[in-house]
């Protein structure tokens, strides 16, 4: 056996993966193709039937025995489609199921969505959609080799206007991460788990254009065709999009057409067999295979890569337990603040919170400084590979495995905390990511400061900005790789045009605001009527009489009786004490006087007592 074949046997018992060779070829090979365009409660996606049909065609000119091609299938529809497709997978050996369409990821399931889902809260999933694993039961009874493709990873409608019955249930955009229970079966989304895919501006999407190219090659591994798909799409989209392939084969060679003859392949230089080792540990993307292939090549280029390819995997395992840290930590100190605990147990919570968060954002710096040396290794890598095949290419046909065997050497040096990483590029990798960013942000008109890649704090408020105006929560703190995944999927600008006074937005130009003729600008920026002068009362001062033609007022009683009246009211001494009254003023009964009552109503209402005097 090939140092090859021990390799792939080395990584995959590494893995606890079952491996169990077959036959090359299949006696009977079906396939089920799915197109979900017209959704009666969502936009519609001009893609998925196009694409549906394109895959349908290449599988029956490739010779399938059964190819059943459905187009806009209702929740009844696709579970009939599902059922019937079981019966023929039982006695076939390759079973295929294509789906183009709506999908969701909710809680780490996904969820493929027929045209007539409603989708009002999140528990309506488990009865309106169907799961992934519902489509692997159906293609499980097939002998040799069970795929599954799913081109459904799309900003989908459903999970904005989806009610929660559960605040913490996961709703994430594009779909999760899966790895197949049973042995020889692959799953292959258009994207990586948890990013969208692009529908393109042509009939077809990038992905479903690469397929129709590659899957149905004869002789073409099954593997290496959709590591070609992935190069095509990854192109085409400039890089904004990755396919991925979930599962495990065996040792051989699968490919869904035979080759027409049999030819005897060429030498295999050891470097070339290393190479392969690499691609093959890449493809797989976990840490055991990563460190099967370091077991086997401790040394060279491609360890070199195979070590940043360890540090990106080990980097992300720590920021996912960083932020799981300070999540407890978070929840610690909000219950024990619910619960009013003592200050001293409080402020030792904030401090532990503190730390566990200062963790997270020290784990998610190393895990992108990490994440763009990994990218950028391959980026180096592939394109020397792509250069080096041109240059052959020229000169006649490139036969399989000319790629390049000795690249140029990747140059270690130490990092910050002593781990040895690949400095195959001499510019700052974070530098160049701030310009990127900074040159989509603007493009989005959140950014309007100078693209020079120094990530201050003009460049924080525009990322503030996008996550306020597109829902998303990326730390601003730091440029990364998601937030530009993020801000290029973007057509058109999401931050809404900010004008000075006296302009107003018009598209993507401020034009200056006119106001009519007997209107001024007001402080809202806003066209206000002038309103007239209010005439003012004024006194006539010609009109007023003087004080000396004014009528005299008749007083009935003159002010100046009330002090005599107060006196003449004050009881003399040697009087009799009693007191006679008149209209005018009341005074004491002369010394032998008296009173006598004549009837009536006293002062000023007729004769009341009248004063006698002997």
């Amino acid at each position: 056996m090939s140092l090859y074949t021990h390799f792939r046997a080395f990584v995959f018992l590494a893995a606890s993966l079952l491996l169990v060779s077959h036959p090359a070829w299949a006696t009977k090979r079906v396939a089920l193709v799915v197109g979900n365009s017209s959704y009666q409660n969502a936009p519609l996606l001009p893609n998925p039937a196009n694409d549906a049909t394109a895959i349908a065609a290449t599988l029956k000119n490739a010779g399938f025995d059964l190819v059943e091609s459905r187009i806009d299938l209702t929740s009844s529809d696709m579970r009939r489609a599902l059922r019937d497709f079981a019966d023929q997978a039982r006695d076939a050996d390759i079973a295929i199921v294509y789906y183009a369409g709506h999908g969701i990821e909710i809680d780490g399931t996904n969820y493929l969505i027929p045209t007539d889902a409603r989708l009002e809260r999140d528990t309506d999933i488990y009865d309106e959609a169907f799961s992934l694993d519902r489509v692997l039961l159906a293609i499980e009874p097939a002998k040799q080799l069970r795929v599954v493709i799913v081109d459904a990873c799309r900003n989908n409608p459903f999970a904005d206007t989806m009610k929660r019955t559960v605040a913490s249930r996961a709703i994430s955009r594009g779909l999760a991460r899966v790895e197949p229970a049973v042995s020889n079966t692959l799953i292959a989304f258009a994207a990586k788990a948890g990013l969208t895919a692009l529908d393109g501006n042509s009939k077809n999407s990038p992905y479903a254009t690469a397929l129709v190219k590659y899957i149905a090659k004869p002789g073409l591994d099954l593997r290496r065709a959709f590591g070609f798909v992935r190069d095509d799409v990854l192109q085409a989209t400039g890089n904004r999009q990755e396919p991925y392939v979930y599962g495990s084969l065996g040792g051989d060679d699968v490919a869904l057409v035979p080759k027409a003859e049999e030819q005897v392949p060429p030498p295999v230089s050891a470097s070339s067999e290393i190479r392969r080792d690499y691609e093959l540990a890449l493809q797989l993307g976990n840490k055991a295979a990563m460190s099967a292939f370091l077991a086997q090549h401790p040394d060279g280029y491609y360890a070199n890569l195979a070590k940043l390819q360890l540090n990106q995997i080990d980097a992300e395992d720590a920021r996912i337990a960083a932020t799981r840290k300070s999540q407890e930590a978070e929840q610690q100190k909000a219950r024990l603040a619910s619960q009013g605990a003592q200050p001293a147990v409080q402020d030792k919570a904030a401090a532990d919170f503190k730390a566990a968060e200062d963790a997270r954002i020290a784990a998610e710096r190393t895990k992108l400084a990490a994440q763009e040396q990994a990218a950028e290794a391959e980026r180096n890598r592939t394109a020397s590979q792509s250069s080096t095949v041109a240059m052959l290419s020229a000169n006649g046909a490139v036969p399989d495995g000319a790629k390049p065997d000795n690249p140029a050497p990747a140059v270690l040096s130490p990092n910050s905390e002593g781990t040895k990483v690949s400095a195959l590029n001499t510019a700052p990798p974070q530098e160049d990511l701030a310009k990127s960013v900074q040159s989509e942000l603007s493009r989005v008109g959140c950014f309007t400061g100078s693209i020079d890649g120094e990530w201050n704090a003009a460049s924080r408020r525009s990322l503030s900005l996008f996550n306020r105006h597109a829902g998303t929560k990326f730390d601003v703190k730091l440029a990364s790789l998601d937030a530009l995944d993020a801000i290029k999927l973007k057509p058109a600008r999401v931050c809404p045009l900010i004008c000075e006074h006296g302009y107003k937005a018009d598209g993507d130009q401020c034009r200056k605001v006119t106001c009519a003729e007997g209107s001024f600008l007001n402080d809202d920026n806003e066209c206000e009527k002038r309103r007239g002068k209010k005439p003012l009362a004024k006194r006539n001062m010609d009109e007023r009489p003087s004080r000396a033609d004014r009528p005299v007022r008749d007083i009935s009683e003159p002010q100046a009786d009330f002090p005599k009246r107060k006196q003449a009211t004050a009881r003399p001494a040697g009087g009799s004490g009693q007191i006679v009254c008149d209209a005018y003023l009341c005074r004491p009964v002369r010394h032998g006087c008296h009173l006598d009552y004549r009837g009536g109503g006293g002062p000023g209402g007729g004769t009341g007592n009248v004063e006698v005097c002997n």
